[in-house]
């Protein structure tokens, strides 16, 4: 089923895939790394200027990681808000999307700890760099193979 965004979407030929609605009736969609950043711009200029949050996680082992937006229109009040969910796949060897920064400067810290925890790069992200974890620290805490280890070495001290 396709939502307002996505018809909108379509009619102007801005290529991205319908994932559907989630349990709140907010539309997701699913946009290519290579378009994402014209994508936002578009977005941002069509009314969606609020940038709610931005989050990341591992898709499944070995599989993708994901770039979440959450993004909010107001064009008709406050108590009519229009949302949508973008989300960005990027292949594990090596996750690259265009950061969104210039777009929606809000974006800063999340998208730090979105490369901090799961090692996404964003790419034209003026300070990417560590924000939770120690310079020094190697590997990416919220990958799906970093926790299983975890949990392994846990079991082993006990």
């Amino acid at each position: 089923m396709q939502g307002n965004l996505s018809a909108w979407l379509v009619k102007h030929a801005l290529i991205h895939r319908s994932l559907g609605f989630d349990y709140q009736g907010i539309e997701t969609l699913q946009i290519k790394p290579g378009d994402w950043h014209s994508i936002a711009v578009i977005l941002y200029v069509y009314g969606y200027n609020y940038l709610r949050s931005q989050c990341a996680y591992d898709v499944a082992p070995g599989g993708l990681l994901a770039s979440v937006y959450h993004l909010t229109r107001i064009e008709y009040g406050v108590d009519q808000p229009e949302e949508v969910c973008i989300k960005v796949f990027a292949p594990r060897k090596d996750p690259r999307i265009p950061s969104v920064f210039w777009v929606w400067k809000s974006v800063d810290f999340q998208e730090r700890e979105s490369y901090d925890m799961l090692g996404i790069s964003y790419d034209n992200h003026p300070r990417l760099k560590r924000i939770l974890m120690p310079e020094n620290w190697i590997g990416w805490p919220l990958r799906q193979y970093f926790i299983v280890l975890y949990f392994i070495k846990i079991q082993d001290a006990h």
